[in-house]
């Protein structure tokens, strides 16, 4: 069974992906910026701030298979009124925070007969939305690191990446915060609903598995139909 690493795994599709694992008998160790328990023998969860100068992860093991990098933001305002430190915030967050983690634990993928990397960006990278500029630049930065370090890391590691569409989680809580605006987000996608956690995380949980043992450098567009139908 794989050992995973999942930054990020107390809250929305983080943790749907740290119950599928663990249900299938997995390893997970999940860090979090507020405190999560859980009641799994095969689950354990770990402080971790990953805009921290340093990060400390002797509570890793020697080896590792998987990295889920799962930390993001959602900051939709016209680009006019949005300030440089803002973009700044992003891409501290979702592409150095991304970096440095990736770095800090690479020894340890190495190891692995079956190492991946999995990290998240958004369907409004390819298909430009209104108000999605901030958003749109640290989750494109994304999607260059995914190709860059596929091709590096090959055929030792693999790297994707899942670009969803707006997911019912606490990151999006600002905009389906009535059933109104759950019932007017269902409707702008083909398959006429928003995403669920669970949703993405099935996606998740195959892309780390063996069974996409042939599957690197690639953006997995999870999104309801919405980057690819009219």
């Amino acid at each position: 069974m794989k050992t995973n690493l999942i930054i990020g795994a107390s809250t929305g599709i983080g943790q749907a992906l740290a119950n599928s694992l663990a249900e299938k008998g997995e390893t997970v160790i999940g860090t979090f910026h507020k405190t999560v328990t859980s009641n799994r023998a095969n689950v354990s969860y770990h402080s971790l701030n990953v805009l921290d100068s340093t990060l400390d992860f002797n509570f890793l093991p020697d080896t590792i298979d998987s990295l889920v990098y799962c930390p993001g933001r959602i900051n939709l305002k016209p680009f006019a009124r949005l300030k440089p430190d803002s973009f700044t915030d992003d891409f501290n967050l979702q592409v150095l925070g991304a970096i440095k983690v990736i770095q800090a634990v690479l020894p340890r993928l190495k190891k692995s007969e079956s190492g991946s990397i999995l990290l998240f960006s958004t369907v409004a990278v390819q298909m430009g939305y209104n108000f999605h500029s901030q958003v749109a630049v640290s989750k494109g930065a994304i999607e260059g690191l995914t190709r860059a370090l596929a091709a590096e890391l090959a055929p030792k590691i693999r790297v994707n990446a899942i670009a969803p569409s707006l997911t019912q989680t606490p990151l999006a809580e600002r905009l389906l915060s009535s059933d109104e605006k759950i019932a007017a987000n269902d409707q702008r996608h083909p398959l006429k609903r928003i995403g669920q956690p669970e949703d993405l995380a099935e996606m998740a949980a195959f892309l780390v598995s063996n069974k996409a043992s042939w599957v690197t450098g690639q953006i997995l567009h999870v999104d309801g139909g919405m980057s690819a139908i009219k």
